[in-house]
């Protein structure tokens, strides 16, 4: 496969993951943290590091708002729930717990 196919593919690999957690607002970050020690935070973050690779100028708010579809505060207001104390648990217990601030 040559690079530029590659990249393509990747591309849309990404747009569809983005799709799906905006699809998927039932599921909190939380538990995404929780089964895969990354969320929909940590996408943006990653996503605002590879455009200052690149020399694009990125805030993180405009990198939330790639990923959650609109601003973060918004998406947070409609559909972010408190968590739950056996999520805070398992969460404080994860590697990603003993990692993550957010």
């Amino acid at each position: 496969m040559d690079e530029k196919t590659r990249t393509e593919l990747e591309a849309a690999a990404f747009r569809r993951l983005v799709q799906h957690f905006r699809e998927r607002t039932d599921v909190q970050n939380i538990d995404l943290m929780n089964l895969a020690g990354f969320c929909r935070n940590c996408l943006s973050k990653w996503y605002r590091a590879a455009a200052e690779e690149r020399g694009v100028a990125m805030s993180d708010p405009d990198a939330r708002e790639t990923v959650y579809g609109m601003p973060y505060d918004e998406w947070r207001k409609k559909y972010q729930k408190e968590a739950s104390a056996e999520q805070k648990q398992k969460f404080s217990e994860s590697p990603a717990g003993k990692e993550h601030k957010h």
